[in-house]
């Protein structure tokens, strides 16, 4: 089933979008808190030439929060709550897959248990990926840029943690 416009059966659809924002930032709140001191220890590892600064970091995964949010509003609104279940349960499990890579890699620097979710939690985000776009097919593209992402961030996970094992387990 592909949707492309808002049914006109949902009211209130701005309320929606803003709890599925509130609902995803709440997850990258937590993973954001696992790395309060990433910037320090990020700067001290050995990183490949191609590693992205610091900086870049907060403004990137804001905009994929933000895109996730909005990816699973189109899915929400697209049938009863009972019927989207399975969708946004993928949605959650992803969420929550990318909450404890921060805290696998970042709080508790364990760079193979970070490797390894991170290849679980790109298999949850290809699945999430599927099952969006079977319902709405933008939902789906709007998850594209976060997938891209993580296959770099999978990349680099792998980099670093090979570079710093003594740091990194």
């Amino acid at each position: 089933m592909t949707t492309h416009a808002l049914p006109p059966s949902r009211p209130r659809q701005l309320p929606a979008l803003a709890g599925w924002v509130v609902f995803t930032f709440v997850f990258a709140a937590i993973g954001a808190f696992a790395t309060s001191q990433a910037g320090t220890f990020y700067q001290q590892l050995d990183r490949p030439q191609w590693a992205p600064p610091a900086w870049l970091f907060g403004p990137a995964w804001t905009v994929l929060y933000a895109l996730m949010a909005v990816a699973a509003w189109r899915v929400y609104r697209t049938g009863s709550e009972r019927s989207v279940r399975p969708e946004l349960t993928l949605y959650v499990v992803q969420l929550a897959l990318n909450a404890l890579w921060s805290w696998l890699f970042f709080a508790w620097h364990n760079g193979p248990l970070a490797f390894a979710e991170i290849i679980v939690l790109w298999l949850a985000i290809a699945a999430t990926i599927v099952a969006f776009g079977r319902r709405d097919r933008v939902a789906g593209l709007l998850l594209l840029p976060y997938i891209a992402w993580v296959s770099f961030a999978g990349a680099l996970c792998y980099s670093i943690w090979q570079r710093n094992p003594g740091v990194l387990g």
